[in-house]
C-alpha cells in the first residue's frame, strides 16, 4: 500500500504553510500537508516529500525553496500522490526520467553523427571525410535532437531551404547523409527506424549533367593563355598552371602535401587516403611541373600544404579557388571547371594516341576487374611518365598558338 506521510506517519491536512511562516521558519522540518515538508538547515531550505511504497518510508526531493515556490512544491507533490495511487513509485519515475534523459542527450544526432563520422574515418579519403562532415553540418538544428524522436518533416523542413536556393545537389546528398547516420542508429540500437525513407520523391530529382571542360585544341592554347597571365595570388597562379598538367581531382591538388612530392625523382606519391578509390597514386611530373613547384617551394616550402589557405595556414586552399579564379578570367561554369581538366587531358590524350589503359591509369579511375587492377597497379609508370612529358610538350605548344603536331605514342 502506498501513501503520503505526515509528522506522525499519517496523512495531514494540506496547506498548513504560509509565505510568512517559510520566512519566519527555524532549522527543523516544516509539514505542509500531505507528507510535503520544508527542511530548513544551515546550508538551506530544501523540499522534501515522505511517503510509503511497498511498505517501506521513502523521502523525495522537490526543489530548494525559493527556486522552487510553495505553490511549485504542492503541484510536485499532487504529481507524485497521483503516481502513488496509480500504483507507482515517485522516486522509481524520477530514476527512470533521469536515465531516459541521459541516454536522450547521448542519443541525439549530432552526437550519433559524430559516431558514425568517426567509424568510417578508416575506410573514407580525407576529401570524402571532410565533405561528410560539412554535409552534415548543414543540419545543425536538429543535432540536439534526440534521434529517436525526429520526423520525416523535420528533415525536409532543414532540406527545403536547400532546394528553395537551387544547390539540389548538396540537398541530396545531405539527405544521403542523414539516411547514413539513421541506419547507424538502428544498427546500433539508438533508433527504430529512418524517416528519410518517407522522403523518397521529395526532393525534386538532380539533372545530371557532365562537368563543363573546354576540349578544342585552340580554346585549349586560349585557356592556357589565360591562366600565364593571371594575375591573382602566386599560390592560386600555381595550381592553376599545374591543374592542366597533373589532371588530378581538385580536391586531391589542393590537399597536395610537400612531404609527398619529391622533386629531384619528379614524382608525387599521393596516400591512399586521400585518393577517392582508397588506393595510393603516383603522379609523374613533368619537367614543367617541377619548375613551378620549385618555384613554389620558396614561398611555400615551410609549410605542410602546398597550396595553404590565404586565413588559415594549416589548410589547404578553398575547394572554390580554381573555380573562381577561372570566373575572374572569363570562363563561365558552363564552359570550364577544375574538374574539367580532367576530361580536356583524357580527350586530347585519347586523340593522340595513348593507350586507353595508360590514361585510365593516369587518371586513378577505378578498375572493375580485380585481375586486370592488380597487373595495371604494377604496371605502365614507364609510360605514363613518358605521356605526362608529352602533354607538358604539347601544352606548351598550343599556349605558344603555334601550329601543333600531337606527338602520339609509338606502337610496340
Amino acid at each position: 500500500m502506498a501513501t503520503l506521510l505526515g509528522v506522525s506517519g499519517m496523512a495531514s491536512a494540506f496547506g498548513t504553510l504560509t509565505a510568512l511562516a517559510i520566512k519566519a521558519a527555524k532549522p527543523g522540518k516544516h509539514f505542509d500537508g500531505g507528507g510535503l515538508y520544508l527542511h530548513v538547515q544551515s546550508s538551506g531550505r530544501y523540499w522534501r516529500l515522505k511517503y510509503r511504497y511497498a511498505g517501506k518510508e521513502k523521502l523525495l526531493a522537490l526543489g530548494v525553496y525559493p527556486e522552487v515556490s510553495l505553490a511549485e512544491a504542492r503541484r510536485r507533490r499532487d504529481e507524485a500522490r497521483e503516481l502513488l495511487r496509480d500504483g507507482r513509485d515517485p522516486s522509481s519515475e524520477r530514476k527512470q526520467d533521469r536515465l531516459q534523459a541521459t541516454l536522450a542527450s547521448a542519443n541525439t544526432f549530432g552526437a550519433i553523427a559524430e559516431e558514425w563520422l568517426e567509424k568510417q574515418m578508416p575506410t573514407m579519403a580525407t576529401i570524402t571525410y571532410d565533405k561528410a562532415k560539412w554535409q552534415l553540418s548543414m543540419v545543425n538544428a536538429m543535432h540536439n535532437r534526440p534521434i529517436a524522436e525526429i520526423t520525416a518533416r523535420e528533415i525536409y523542413a532543414l532540406l527545403k531551404p536547400m532546394e528553395a536556393a537551387g544547390i539540389l545537389d548538396t540537398a541530396h546528398r545531405v539527405k544521403q547523409r542523414i539516411g547514413q547516420v539513421f541506419r547507424y542508429a538502428i544498427a546500433h540500437g539508438k533508433a527504430e527506424r529512418d524517416p528519410v525513407a518517407d522522403l523518397r520523391g521529395a526532393l525534386a530529382p538532380v539533372v545530371t549533367t557532365s562537368r563543363a571542360a573546354i576540349t578544342d585544341s585552340a580554346k585549349v592554347g586560349e585557356l592556357l593563355r589565360a591562366i600565364e597571365g593571371y594575375e591573382g595570388q602566386p599560390t592560386t597562379h600555381a595550381a592553376l598552371r599545374l591543374a592542366p598538367l597533373l589532371f588530378v581531382r581538385p580536391g586531391e591538388l589542393r590537399h597536395a602535401e610537400w612531404s609527398e612530392i619529391d622533386l629531384d625523382a619528379a614524382i608525387w606519391r599521393i596516400p591512399a587516403g586521400k585518393m577517392k578509390m582508397r588506393e595510393g597514386h603516383i603522379v609523374p611530373l613533368a619537367p614543367q611541373a617541377v619548375a613551378i613547384l620549385r618555384s613554389l617551394q620558396q614561398l611555400t616550402g615551410s609549410r605542410a600544404y602546398v597550396f595553404p589557405g590565404l586565413r588559415a595556414a594549416s589548410r589547404p586552399m578553398s575547394e572554390n579557388t580554381i573555380n573562381a579564379a577561372l570566373r575572374r578570367m572569363g570562363f563561365d561554369k558552363e564552359t570550364m571547371t577544375g574538374h574539367g581538366f580532367r576530361a580536356l587531358a583524357s580527350t586530347r590524350l585519347n586523340e593522340m594516341g595513348w593507350a586507353p589503359d595508360i590514361i585510365e591509369r593516369q587518371l586513378a579511375h577505378a578498375e572493375r576487374n580485380k585481375v586486370r587492377a592488380a597487373y595495371n597497379r604494377a604496371q605502365h609508370l614507364d609510360e605514363r611518365q613518358k605521356m605526362m612529358t608529352a602533354w607538358a610538350d604539347y601544352l606548351d605548344a598550343l599556349r605558344r598558338g603555334g601550329k601543333v603536331i600531337a606527338i602520339k605514342r609509338k606502337a610496340g
